[in-house]
């Protein structure tokens, strides 16, 4: 006699996920260019990059490897700038240049200014800021 049970039915079937309400948000992948932004926390250590291309609706937020809690957390802000950013119905650039002029600064966090520029690729940000 084995003591294994059969499975329920109902534990084993796929069920279909339907969001049923979810903020608007930029598309996260791009295969063209992106322009990028700095961002530092208050003692000036980079935090993040805000990046954004318009040709795919897309945006997004890369994190250097290795910050401290407190680092991440302080990226919080751009996060949401990104998700306000889309609800006002901005292309991701007008955004970026939004950032740059301070909009989202605050005490923890703050766009370096001058750092606003462009990479080939989302892929070449993204390797630049693991140190690659």
């Amino acid at each position: 006699m084995s003591s294994e049970r059969p499975i329920n039915p109902r534990f084993a079937e796929d069920l279909p996920f339907t969001e049923v309400d979810a903020p608007p948000t930029y598309s996260r992948q791009t295969g063209g260019p992106v322009a990028h932004l700095s961002v530092a926390d208050e003692t000036g250590t980079v935090i993040g990059y805000v990046w954004a291309n318009d040709g795919d609706d897309a945006a997004g937020w890369v994190v250097p490897p290795g910050l401290p809690a407190r680092a991440v957390n302080a990226g919080a802000s751009w996060l949401r700038a990104l998700r306000g950013g889309k609800a006002r119905g901005l292309a991701p650039t007008a955004l970026l240049a939004e950032l740059a002029q301070g909009a989202n600064d605050n005490k923890l966090s703050h766009a370096v200014p001058g750092s606003l520029t462009e990479a080939p690729s989302l892929a070449a940000l993204k390797e630049r800021v693991a140190g690659g």
